[in-house]
């Protein structure tokens, strides 16, 4: 139970006289616990002793009631106030720091409602969607979380709030308040401020709360790894250091605003909401919190106002995503009229990073076009910025639930730009949002890159085959990706699937086409005509080029790539297709011409299966040594 309170005094006579022994008695009480006249008095806390918390806090009610009495009692009174006030302020604060260390590893809880929250097993192991870091920060965040209250795991809210000598703690389905200090001692507190408060005492109980409990909050950020680091700090940073904050920042932020901060507000609530000042929660809720809030968002905010850069782009919606799932809490534990600009700033920052992400796509759609490469790729290969763009673009379909929300404009092109691929988005827009349009526009681009690319081969056959490899390989990740596909759609796909067959195509008939005229009958027969006889010295001459072509060929393009084994089988097979019959049936109607003669080993230098044991060489990357090693084996 409380001390006695009383605000009025006696009136008169009798009373009078009880009343200023009773304020002589209360002022022997005040000047025996003066830490400035007493050894004892310094060493020795009054709230360690339930006797003297209530023999002290009924003195200081008694001397209150002389504060505004006239006289010289209203001067004795006013003194022992001023030695009472410094007497509890010390003793405020030292219930404060006496429970001021970073919260409980056993206290700290999240929701498990949602799959993006930092999530803890039933064996107490945590779990972040993939993104666990095997580090020391990583275990100590475990640790915090290892032990959640039976609330949480019902989904539905809970309220347990201080019933006599109790805890308190409460729950709903994401905010975890928690008990920051025994119930006992948060009595203890809400006595003091009182008294504090009414003998005008208010600046002084703020400060020293806010102060004590600042460095509590303080500990427990440092903690959850949060450094105190200014927004150029964070700009800085190197990029791989900057992921690994971003990825810490997430999870602490989750703790920061559902445990923390909102435990921070329940604690103010509680030690103050009997004091009769109006908002005094309010305000040392903010003394306590505001800088750590800040600390905690500019970080946020330095992200969303830096450098805009591809690789940026997933950290990024990855804090957008948080700050979005964050904001409901946010909005409810600083609901204060004095919070206004903690929500502003979360807000705004919310609303940068979209327009970050925004701009990084169109930053890396002018990129793309834009990449300046000009040494081919040996071999005809899959360039780098063909993986690159493709990847990156797989990865942003997996972001489609939050980008879908933010990018809600079609892409746009300058039509007088030559530099510009001409593309007409009619047909698709009917079925296609502007997220998967931007997506199609990327591939556009990509190939139109990739055409210019495809000019610095000397060799207009490797210029096709470069074409193929890569429209192949854009292709294949469209298909590996279910949420790719169902963006890109069926109409486009095929569009692109005739693409890379269009260039394998044009490729054959590159790479093939003199071999092949090597094998028809035109010119070889004496007079014009099949009917006549056959000249040997042409056609030893025919043998001679198409031994001298199919060498060269073979040659080079053992030494040119088709990354992908299906598509290099399915090549093989189409050049044997159409090879293999021409030249046996040209082997069939002359060979007998040529065997007739002197050295028609000089002439038929290959039989049908030798060439297509060769053919099966292409397109494996061989270097010319390799391929000089494999034609003497």
């Amino acid at each position: 139970m409380e001390p006695h309170d009383q605000t009025h005094g006696g009136d008169g006579g009798e009373g009078e006289n009880c009343s200023v022994s009773g304020f002589d008695s209360a002022e022997k009480v005040i000047i025996r616990w003066d830490a400035t006249a007493s050894e004892e008095a310094r060493e020795k806390m009054i709230f360690n002793d339930p006797q003297e918390v209530n023999l002290y806090l009924n003195a200081v009610d008694e001397i209150q009631k002389y504060v505004s009495s006239g006289g010289e009692i209203e001067n004795r009174a006013n003194s022992a106030i001023q030695i009472a006030m410094a007497r509890l302020e010390d003793e405020f604060r030292n219930i404060l720091v006496s429970h001021s260390s970073p919260i409980n590893s056993d206290s700290l809880m999240l929701s498990s409602s949602s799959s993006s929250h930092l999530e803890v097993d039933e064996d107490g192991s945590s779990s972040n969607n993939g993104n666990e870091e095997d580090d020391q920060q990583e275990e100590e965040e475990t640790d915090l979380l290892k032990r959640s209250g039976s609330s949480a795991s019902t989904g539905s809210a809970t309220v347990r709030l201080p019933t006599g000598r109790g805890s308190y703690s409460r729950s709903t389905s994401s905010i975890r308040e928690i008990e920051l200090i025994p119930i006992e001692s948060v009595i203890h507190l809400s006595w003091i401020a009182r008294r504090m408060v009414s003998a005008g005492y208010l600046r002084e109980c703020i400060q020293v709360y806010g102060s004590v409990r600042k460095s509590a909050v303080d500990s427990s950020f440092r903690r959850l790894g949060i450094e105190k680091l200014s927004i150029g700090d964070v700009q800085r940073l190197n990029w791989e250091a900057l992921e690994q904050k971003i990825r810490r920042w997430i999870r602490a932020a989750k703790i920061c605003v559902r445990v923390v901060f909102a435990s921070e507000k329940l604690l103010c609530e509680h030690v103050f909401e009997s004091v009769g000042a109006v908002n005094i929660h309010e305000a040392c809720f903010m003394e306590t919190v505001k800088g750590p809030a800040i600390q905690l968002f500019n970080f946020a905010e330095a992200i969303s106002i830096s450098r805009r850069s591809p690789e940026k782009l997933f950290k990024i919606l990855d804090l957008h995503d948080a700050l979005i799932e964050l904001l409901p809490d946010i909005e409810s534990v600083f609901d204060l009229k004095s919070s206004d600009s903690i929500r502003v700033q979360a807000a705004g920052i919310l609303s940068r990073l979209a327009e970050a992400a925004r701009g990084i796509l169109s930053e890396f759609e002018n990129a793309v076009l834009r990449e300046p490469s000009r040494v081919p790729v040996p071999g005809g290969t899959i360039h780098p910025l063909t993986r690159y763009v493709m990847n990156y673009i797989s990865l942003i379909s997996e972001y489609r639930p939050t980008l879908i929300d933010l990018i809600m404009s079609k892409p746009s092109r300058n039509a007088t730009d030559s530099n510009t691929p001409d593309f007409d988005f009619s047909e698709l827009e009917n079925n296609k949002g502007p997220l998967a349009l931007h997506l199609i526009w990327i591939i556009v681009i990509l190939q139109f890159n990739l055409e210019g690319k495809s000019k610095y081969y000397k060799n207009a056959a490797l210029s096709h085959l470069f074409i193929m490899n890569n429209a192949h390989y854009i292709v294949q990740k469209i298909k590996g990706s279910p949420e790719l596909r169902e963006m890109i759609g069926d109409l486009y796909l095929r569009k692109l699937t005739g693409k890379f067959r269009q260039a394998a195509t044009y490729y054959q008939r590159a790479a093939w086409v003199k071999v092949l005229y090597c094998l028809r009958d035109e010119g070889l027969h004496t007079k014009g005509s099949f009917s006549s006889g056959v000249s040997r010295s042409a056609l030893r001459e025919r043998f001679k080029s198409f031994n001298a072509l199919f060498e060269e060929v073979h040659r080079v393009q053992s030494q040119w790539l088709v990354p992908d084994s299906q598509l290099r089988e399915e090549l093989k097979i189409s050049i044997l297709e159409k090879l293999s019959p021409a030249y046996r049936s040209f082997l069939g109607r002359f060979r007998s011409h040529i065997e007739s003669g002197k050295h028609p080993e000089n002439y038929i230098k290959i039989s049908v299966e030798d060439l297509e044991t060769e053919v099966l060489d292409l397109f494996e990357g061989y270097s010319a040594t390799q391929h000089l090693r494999r034609r003497s084996e």
